[in-house]
């Protein structure tokens, strides 16, 4: 795991630097830090490793996402999203059928 964290460390500053990073250089840490995942156990020292460093837990969700979908995103998050959008699809409804009320009281 000391691998996978000096990785995830540099994954990390790297994702936040002010300077420019070189492409290749970005590259070549995410390639050996998926490979490091590919080695590390799932458990609570992955957990943690993944709670520390947020680029990490991205790029490991993104490389799980075929087995485990977004298993790191926050339930609240995704709940929230799902509300407003089904508040957002009710309004939509209720605008379309008093425009078509309106529609018809004018032509009877």
């Amino acid at each position: 795991m000391d691998v996978a964290e000096r990785l995830a460390h540099l994954l990390e500053r790297l994702d936040r630097s002010a300077v420019p990073v070189g492409a290749d250089q970005y590259r070549s840490v995410v390639m050996h830090l998926v490979h490091e995942f590919a080695d590390v156990e799932s458990g609570p020292a992955l957990g943690r490793l993944l709670d520390h460093y947020p680029a990490a837990a991205e790029l490991y969700e993104n490389v799980n996402y075929a087995h485990a979908g977004l298993c790191r995103t926050a339930l609240d998050v995704s709940l929230a999203a799902e509300v407003k959008a089904r508040e957002a699809i009710v309004r939509a409804m209720r605008r379309t059928q008093d425009g078509n009320r309106g529609a018809s009281d004018v032509q009877g």
